[in-house]
C-alpha cells in the first residue's frame, strides 16, 4: 500500500514538521482545527523552561519561569533583574501546584523556581522512608545548578515545612521565609494523625477495577469546593500517583516534623500567609501568637486551593513582602 503524504511530515515544498507544529493543523478531511494553544493546553503558563539538577537522592525537577541566569538576587543590585524564589509544593502534588502564578509572579518581578520535592512529580525518590530535614538536603545541590547564591523560599503546607527547613539548615543561602501555611500541631495530634495516615495512605487499597480513582478524585474534587474544575481536579489526582515514591511519604514527614520548635528557631526576615477557608488556618493563627514578629498576610476564602483560587491576590502578597518590582516586564 502506498504511503499517504502526512501533513506533519516534510513535502516537496519544504514545510517541515517543524514549521508545521505550534501552528493551527487541519486534520484531513474531518477539518478539525487545532491551534498551538489548545497543542500546549496542560503546559504551566510561563515556565519558559524545566530542567533537572543532580541532587543527594538523584534527579531533581524543576520549572522556572524565566530561566533568566539571574545569580544570587539580582533586584538587589544596581543592574536591577529578577528576584529568585523557590517554591514547595504541598503533598501529594507536584510544583505543577503552582501554575496558575508562574505567570504573575514574573510580571512582579519575580523568578519562581517550582520544585518536585523528592518522589514526587518528575523527581527521584530517596532510598529510604524520608524526613523534612532529609528533603532540605537538596537545597545547596539545587542552588549550586541554578547558579544561584541565595534565594527566597516559599512553601505551601508540606512544602512550607521544607522552606523553614531549608533556612535553618542553610542559613546563609536564604534570604526570606514565606510559610503557606504553617502547621505547629501538639504531639497528641501528631499522634492521631500519624494513626489516620496509616489507613488512609499507606495501607491504600488499589483496586482491580479502579474504583479506588474515581474515589480519590470525588475527594479532591469535593475538597475544593465551590466552582471546582474537573480537568483541574484530574490534573491534580494523577499528581498523586505519579511520582516516583509512595504518595503517603509526603504527609508521612510532614506530620513527623515538629514545626513549632523549627519556628521558635527561625531567625530570617519571615511571613506567614494564611487564608481564612484553609483547613489548617487556626494553626496560622497559633503560629502568629507564637512569633509575632514574623509578617502576617491573610486572604479571603480559598481552601487548599488558594493559589488556583486566587493566583493574583496570592502573587500580590508574595510580591509586596519579598520586595519586588511590580512594573517588571512579563
Amino acid at each position: 500500500m502506498a504511503d499517504k503524504q502526512s501533513p506533519l511530515k516534510p513535502t516537496a515544498t519544504g514545510v517541515s514538521r517543524r514549521a508545521v507544529l505550534g501552528t493551527a493543523v487541519t486534520l484531513g478531511a474531518l477539518g478539525t482545527v487545532i491551534g498551538a494553544g489548545e497543542s500546549r493546553a496542560n503546559m504551566p503558563a510561563r515556565t519558559q523552561r524545566r530542567g533537572y539538577v543532580d541532587g543527594p537522592f538523584g534527579l531533581i525537577h524543576y520549572y522556572d519561569n524565566t530561566g533568566s541566569g539571574d545569580n544570587g538576587h539580582a533586584g538587589d543590585t544596581a543592574g536591577g533583574g529578577s528576584l529568585p524564589l523557590l517554591m514547595f509544593h504541598q503533598a501529594p502534588q507536584s510544583a505543577r501546584q503552582f501554575d496558575a502564578v508562574y505567570a504573575p509572579l514574573a510580571a512582579r518581578g519575580i523568578r519562581a523556581i517550582g520544585v518536585d520535592l523528592p518522589g514526587f512529580g518528575l523527581s527521584d525518590v530517596t532510598s529510604f522512608v524520608p524526613k523534612i530535614e532529609d528533603w532540605a538536603r537538596i537545597a545547596p545541590a539545587l542552588l549550586d545548578g541554578l547558579g544561584l547564591a541565595t534565594v527566597d523560599v516559599l512553601g505551601h503546607h508540606t512544602g512550607a515545612l521544607l522552606a523553614t527547613e531549608i533556612a535553618l539548615q542553610f542559613p546563609d543561602r536564604v534570604r526570606k521565609v514565606i510559610i503557606n501555611g504553617p502547621f505547629p500541631i501538639t504531639q497528641a495530634r501528631r499522634e492521631e494523625l500519624l494513626q489516620n495516615l496509616q489507613t488512609t495512605e499507606i495501607d491504600f487499597e488499589y483496586r482491580a477495577d479502579g474504583s479506588h480513582l474515581a474515589e480519590s478524585f470525588r475527594r479532591r474534587y469535593e475538597m475544593y469546593g465551590a466552582g471546582a474544575d474537573p480537568k483541574l481536579t484530574t490534573r491534580v489526582m494523577v499528581e498523586k500517583f505519579q511520582g516516583f515514591g509512595p504518595f503517603w511519604y509526603g504527609h508521612n514527614a510532614a506530620y513527623r516534623y515538629d514545626h513549632a520548635a523549627a519556628l521558635q528557631r527561625l531567625k530570617h526576615r519571615t511571613l506567614i500567609l494564611t487564608n481564612t477557608t484553609d483547613m489548617i488556618y487556626d494553626l496560622a493563627q497559633k503560629a502568629r501568637q507564637m512569633r509575632p514578629d514574623f509578617d502576617y498576610a491573610e486572604l479571603e476564602g480559598g481552601g487548599v486551593d488558594i493559589v488556583d483560587k486566587a493566583p493574583d491576590a496570592w502573587s500580590d502578597a508574595v510580591a509586596k513582602f519579598l520586595g519586588a518590582n511590580k512594573n517588571a516586564a512579563a
